[in-house]
């Protein structure tokens, strides 16, 4: 778990490039310092760790683009003992930068090989979210419910499962379409039958599968 100056180094410009592209949450840049990337890639990748690209990390998956995750994060609007469940804990770095700004998070992934992995390297880095191995559609209704949702991975449509056990007020940020490219969607819980629907420009997820890869 080697973490020099240089990296430190990285990690300040990639925050500062952060800025410059709308990222203002100073909660979501300090904790980007805190977590150092290039653990949850293979150390073949460590000199590119802190660029603004996103990098396959097995199974079919990938570590989303640093200003994908900075966004997404600041859509939350996270305050310190939130509870936030995350689906799709894929390498793990999005999970433990929701915790290191003092979020409770519940996380869940569909692939056994990357739950398995994520769970030792957070394990390591002295993480302490709760991990799940399952089919992110159900959610994870027996923490519900939740004061943010994360989906990090592109969704054909908003689980009716997540909107249930989101608190009224809470935040369920959720990569909306079925082909290349999906739409940021936040929807924010006004009551039982309302919500308020905004949208954040086009990204590229990889899909939300059903069912688990045992």
């Amino acid at each position: 778990m080697i973490d020099l100056y240089k990296h430190k180094g990285m990690r300040k410009k990639l925050i500062e490039e952060l800025r410059t592209k709308g990222i203002e949450d100073e909660k979501v840049l300090k904790a980007f310092y805190d977590v150092p990337r290039h653990l949850f890639l293979d150390s073949s990748f460590t000199n590119q760790a802190y660029s603004n690209i996103a990098f396959q990390i097995g199974s079919g998956q990938t570590i989303s683009h640093p200003y994908t995750v900075a966004l997404q994060t600041s859509l939350l609007n996270i305050s310190k003992r939130d509870k936030i469940l995350e689906i799709g804990t894929g390498s793990g770095f999005q999970t433990s930068i929701l915790f290191v700004m003092g979020a409770k998070v519940y996380s869940i992934e569909r692939q056994k090989e990357l739950y398995i992995k994520a769970k030792e390297l957070i394990a390591k880095l002295g993480h302490t979210p709760q991990l799940f191995y399952g089919d992110g559609y159900k959610g994870k209704v027996s923490y519900a419910p939740y004061d943010g949702i994360l989906v990090t991975c592109g969704a054909p449509f908003v689980p009716d499962a997540l909107k249930d056990q989101l608190k009224i007020g809470g935040r369920l940020v959720i990569p909306i379409g079925e082909g290349e490219k999906q739409i940021m969607h936040r929807l924010t819980k006004l009551s039982d039958t309302e919500w308020e629907t905004e949208t954040f420009g086009e990204f590229s997820f990889v899909p939300m599968l059903e069912k688990t890869n045992k």
